[in-house]
């Protein structure tokens, strides 16, 4: 009987402690679900700085290679990264542009985090265009365009993005580049001119072939093209998703998450032959192109409306635009441990 009792205890004792493990596993399992499932944190990211800083550089006027101007802003760009970031690299030269002009150039690099290997980049080009040859007055066609969206959005979110980094210290590395001579194209209507892709994006070619640092490596990298613009549609540019699809699903996924999916959408675009472009094919780096396509039903993508015009001025910039897409990528850093 004794023996009886004992074993039916036994028994009880195997079943209560089974369903206190059980109990364990559920409550673990439950708090791992509840961790994925946690949202994603708002990133720091100021975007009343972010648009000061484009504004700062449109006051000096068009950034054209071989200015006063553009000189101006390289200086006021480099004392700014310097500011923020004790390793930044100027990278000079001249390159030919498609009219046979030397062009004066300067690729800036701020490198946060120099001595580490796991890193990824984010770049933008700061010249503006010298031609407003999509301007819907024609007697506009030679002058050159202020470039708020283009050109200086980019780079006053990565100026702001480098403050922040300043303040909380990355664990990767990260480096922050500043691309020239991107947008002195041939004009459309210059029809004597040979058209060729590689007329373009001559900062990002010099950079390509010629890194800052030798044997430079990045996990990947992130263009930012026209990311100023109110109510901006980046759609998923198709170079991006042959080159880097993980990292495009990456960075949509987390402006998801942040609750930007009305910029972020996922949709594909057109093929952009940008900077991104010649990093890929040169360093062989996956770097997508974050840039402000829109669906057109009739011609496919199609950039922001006053895109090389003398209208892409500060009246066009939106400090929500710069503040979604500021958030984005530094939610990405952080997302990198």
């Amino acid at each position: 009987m004794k023996i009886f009792q004992l074993s039916i205890i036994l028994i009880l004792a195997l079943i209560i402690g089974s369903c206190n493990n059980t109990s364990h596993r559920q409550s673990n399992n439950n708090e791992e679900k509840q961790k994925k499932e946690e949202p994603i944190k708002i990133p720091l990211f100021d975007a009343d700085s972010a648009y000061t800083f484009v504004k700062a550089q449109v006051d000096f006027g068009p950034r054209v290679n071989n200015t006063k101007a553009h000189e101006k802003c390289a200086v006021y760009l480099v004392n700014k990264l310097k500011q923020y970031c004790a390793d930044v690299i100027i990278q000079k030269g001249q390159v030919k542009a498609f009219n046979g002009i030397m062009l004066n150039f300067k690729n800036i690099i701020a490198s946060f985090n120099p001595d580490t290997k796991d890193r990824i980049f984010l770049c933008s080009h700061w010249d503006s265009r010298p031609f407003a040859d999509q301007d819907p007055d024609i007697k506009k066609h030679n002058t050159p365009i202020d470039g708020a969206n283009d050109g200086a959005s980019g780079v006053g979110i990565l100026l702001e993005i480098s403050r922040q980094l300043n303040l909380f210290k990355p664990q990767i590395g990260v480096d922050i580049i500043f691309l020239d001579a991107e947008d002195y194209g041939p004009p459309e209507d210059q029809t004597r001119v040979e058209h060729s892709e590689d007329w373009w994006g001559l900062g990002s070619q010099y950079w390509a072939k010629n890194p800052h640092k030798l044997n430079y490596f990045a996990k990947y990298g992130i263009l930012l093209d026209m990311v100023g613009a109110s109510h901006a549609t980046f759609l998923q540019e198709k170079y991006s998703l042959e080159y880097a699809p993980d990292v495009v699903n990456t960075v949509w996924n987390i402006a998801g998450e942040l609750g930007y999916s009305e910029y972020f959408p996922f949709i594909q675009g057109d093929k952009i032959t940008d900077d991104h472009v010649y990093i890929n094919q040169g360093l062989n780096i996956p770097t997508i192109d974050i840039i402000h396509l829109e669906q057109n039903s009739k011609t496919g993508s199609v950039f922001y409306p006053y895109w090389h015009t003398t209208m892409d001025d500060m009246k066009s910039i939106d400090k929500t635009t710069l503040d979604v897409v500021g958030k984005t990528l530094m939610a990405v850093i952080a997302s990198e441990k």
